[in-house]
């Protein structure tokens, strides 16, 4: 769940920012008692993501400004769709706008294009099934997840419209999870200790709640990985064919997790390989902000 504290947090660093000393222009040119209603529209098809954020932006920027919504989280949207209703002064209203829309834009783009990638994956599984005559939902569907891949200071934000969009959270940051990358193993074995004993060791030192992440670049890594104790083995850029072998030769022994360079339209490939997590940067690093307008009528 998305907390409005950090909402609010991010919401008062966008003012500041906006405005660190007032709007100029709707200061001057707009009677201090003046009230308006405006209306958030969609202006086209996508997947919303940020209730929270209206409701916490335009609140924080005057709390007389009342705000209705008109649609949940994970809602789809079609062009004309009213997203939202607000009311009241019309400074802070007009101050608020620009912050509030280009963080929903941002996290609206992210949960439609985390459907999308979400949809695809769905597509492949259904079609798995078909193929070998199974009953729907015989097989569990592979998880679509984010990463790190986030905008400073966005991250609560971005994350959330990835599970508005139907997909699932990494770890959150650093703190959460042990996950060795390339670079990790390098300064662990440079030593001369073994990859499994080197694990082994750092699995001693680990609080009993946390798990084990380590990624691999090719097949021949994989038995080290698992005699060392890895909770979720990484298969990091394998082609189809080894994740393939990836995912035979882990033989339920571990998780495994796809990831690096998958697109909109490999993942359905990647998802008939039995990987059990893709993990997809692009979610988040790369997409583009769903168009939402705000129109204003005089009060």
């Amino acid at each position: 769940m998305l907390h409005r504290s950090a909402v609010e947090a991010v919401i008062r660093a966008g003012l500041a920012e906006d405005a660190p000393w007032g709007d100029l222009t709707s200061d001057l040119a707009l009677p201090a008692d003046a009230h308006a209603t405006a209306t958030v529209t969609s202006r086209e098809s996508g997947v919303f993501a940020g209730e929270e954020v209206i409701r916490t932006g335009f609140a924080v920027a005057d709390p007389a400004l009342t705000v209705q919504l008109h649609v949940a989280d994970g809602d789809v949207l079609e062009p004309g769709t009213v997203v939202a209703t607000v009311s009241g002064p019309v400074r802070p209203l007009l101050s608020a706008e620009r912050t509030v829309l280009n963080l929903v834009q941002r996290m609206s783009g992210i949960a439609t294009t985390t459907a999308r990638y979400v949809a695809e994956v769905e597509k492949t599984v259904a079609e798995v099934e078909r193929a070998n005559k199974l009953p729907t939902g015989t097989i569990t569907r592979t998880r679509v997840c984010d990463t790190r891949k986030t905008t400073p200071g966005l991250r609560a934000l971005e994350k959330h419209a990835v599970t508005c969009g139907g997909g699932h959270n990494h770890r959150f940051g650093l703190s959460d999870a042990v996950m060795l990358k390339d670079n990790h193993l390098a300064v662990l074995t440079a030593g001369g200790a073994s990859l499994p004993h080197a694990l082994r060791e750092l699995r001693r030192k680990m609080p009993h709640t946390a798990c084990m992440e380590v990624e691999v670049d090719r097949l021949d890594q994989i038995e080290d990985v698992l005699a060392g104790g890895a909770d979720v083995v990484m298969l990091d850029n394998f082609s189809r064919a080894d994740l393939v072998s990836g995912v035979a030769m882990i033989d339920g022994r571990a998780a495994v997790e796809a990831s690096g360079g998958i697109t909109l339209e490999t993942i359905g490939d990647v998802a008939a390989t039995g990987v059990d997590v893709i993990s997809v940067g692009a979610l988040t690093h790369s997409v583009r902000a769903l168009d939402l307008g705000l129109d204003i009528a005089v009060d």
